[in-house]
């Protein structure tokens, strides 16, 4: 079955209050996601990987150290990759976070500034495209890491927890050339704490 590019979970216009406007999610969605939909259906079509899941596409074409990937598991990657970054954003100033996170990120990181710090650094020093993460390893620690292109946590055993998007097409409209406030924004207002939540 061929995978669809998702609906967004709120409307294109929602998150414009808090920094990310209905063009940017007009282009970031409407477009550039649906071209890896697009694009990673033709290449998987008669291989392989047709029918499989997304996760196991991205586990079984993932090339360690590889400059440039294949282009099913770019595709693949960033369909998934962008899934959950509409999932782990939402409308709505203040959103609250739940005190097991709240206590999982001091125990990880000392404070929970500490850990935005962390990952707003890891996101402002990926050069070029990629995306930063708060992952949790297998054994259940918490840490921050960045990743090139559209390299993903399922690469290495991990679960993402939050990912930020540091493609330029994320937050050029907004932003222009601001990456780090742009990533201040996106932690301060933007952020759907109780999904990061449900996947501790």
């Amino acid at each position: 079955m061929a995978f669809t590019l998702p609906d967004l979970p709120y409307a294109h216009d929602a998150l414009a209050p808090l920094g990310m406007s209905k063009e940017t999610l007009e282009y970031h969605h409407d477009l550039h996601h649906k071209a890896y939909v697009d694009n990673g259906n033709k290449l998987i079509a008669g291989t392989e990987w047709e029918g499989r899941s997304l996760e196991d596409i991205i586990r079984g074409t993932y090339q360690a150290g590889a400059v440039a990937q294949s282009g099913i598991f770019n595709n693949a990657s960033q369909h998934w990759n962008h899934t959950m970054f509409w999932g782990w954003m939402a409308p709505g100033e203040a959103k609250g976070m739940p005190g097991a996170l709240e206590a999982a990120l001091t125990e990880a990181f000392g404070s929970v500034q500490a850990f935005k710090d962390a990952f707003a650094a890891a996101g402002a020093a990926q050069f070029g495209s990629g995306w930063c993460w708060l992952v949790k390893d297998a054994d259940g620690a918490l840490k921050v890491t960045k990743t090139e292109n559209g390299v993903n946590p399922l690469c290495f055993g991990q679960t993402a927890l939050l990912g930020c998007d540091v493609w330029e097409h994320s937050y050029y409209i907004d932003f222009r050339n601001r990456r780090p406030a742009y990533l201040t924004n996106f932690l301060e207002k933007l952020v759907n704490w109780e999904a990061v939540a449900a996947g501790l």
